[in-house]
């Protein structure tokens, strides 16, 4: 088992035994899929501000998988059917416009609290084991199969294909939306298309790191690189960049430790997330400390 792969003198040949096995194949596959996409779609909720309703929809998918569980059914039906119910539901009900905002998160904050007592719930009526719990909120990369990664990148693919679509326009109103509806962009339109694309993001990454850790890949890396650049590709390519390196360096962590997947994902995306407000204060920094030395130049 992974808990009990520990690591020896000669990592080179520590890493050759892992891939050796097909349950690691599988995860470095499935991992690296969902990490593009969490990349792509994660880098437009940080840039619309929609982070409180990324880490709803995600937690939605910790019911989902509860009640797929308890019906005898694979869990990810149960993070798909939830996690894009619980998107579609506040792309629905919330109002654009003034006010929208506040509505929204109230509304996000009622869908959240409604999902996390129906997933206690389908835990109850399930009388199952904790550990399967345990993956459902903080995630496992065992037990990934050929299929289940054909599915992923299935999903990645459609959602992916439509971001392309829609990426022009959903940037520019999420950028200036007031220009953008005086352009005739159907802001409206593209708000309620993203949040459904949100929610299959979510039910995909949350089958890697469990439903409580999703903003590890959905939100850090994003946020790490609009901190290092304000241009949109730039900052776009480091999101994916920086999701693809903490969840491979997650996967290995994991692999020669007892620790869970999500915890690692976590503690290295944020990791990299205090080293990108390092690198900016630094750049400050020097910045502040070059127009000194030439305000005092031009002064003497």
């Amino acid at each position: 088992m992974p808990a009990d792969s520990g690591l020896s003198w000669n990592l080179l040949s520590d890493i050759d035994q892992m891939w050796k096995l097909d349950s690691m194949v599988n995860a470095y596959r499935a991992g690296t899929i969902v990490a593009v996409l969490a990349a792509v779609v994660g880098w437009f909720v940080v840039l619309r501000r929609q982070t409180f309703v990324a880490h709803t929809v995600s937690l939605a998918g910790f019911p989902g998988a509860a009640a797929a569980v308890f019906l005898g059914v694979s869990a990810s039906w149960g993070y798909f059917g939830f996690c894009i119910g619980a998107a579609a539901v506040i792309a629905a009900l919330a109002r654009s416009g003034k006010g929208g905002m506040a509505e929204e998160s109230a509304l996000t904050g009622i869908v959240q609290s409604f999902t996390l007592a129906c997933g206690m719930l389908f835990v109850a009526l399930y009388k199952g084991f904790l550990n399967g719990v345990n993956s459902l909120l903080f995630g496992s990369f065992l037990g990934v199969t050929p299929g289940d990664i054909a599915v992923l990148a299935a999903v990645a693919a459609v959602v992916l294909l439509a971001m392309a679509l829609i990426g022009r326009p959903l940037l520019f109103a999420s950028v200036d939306p007031a220009v953008a509806d005086a352009r005739g962009v159907p802001s409206r339109t593209l708000s309620l298309l993203f949040l459904v694309l949100l929610g299959a993001t979510a039910a995909e990454v949350s089958q890697i790191t469990g439903s409580l850790l999703v903003f590890a890949l959905l939100v850090m890396p994003a946020a790490t690189a609009q901190r290092i650049t304000a241009r949109p590709g730039r900052s776009l390519v480091l999101s994916v960049v920086f999701a693809l390196a903490v969840t491979w360096f997650g996967l290995g962590a994991a692999y020669f430790s007892p620790y869970p997947i999500g915890f690692w994902i976590t503690t290295f995306a944020f990791g990299c997330y205090l080293l990108a407000n390092l690198y900016g204060f630094v750049v400050r920094w020097r910045g502040a400390g070059r127009r000194h030395m030439v305000e005092a130049l031009g002064v003497s």
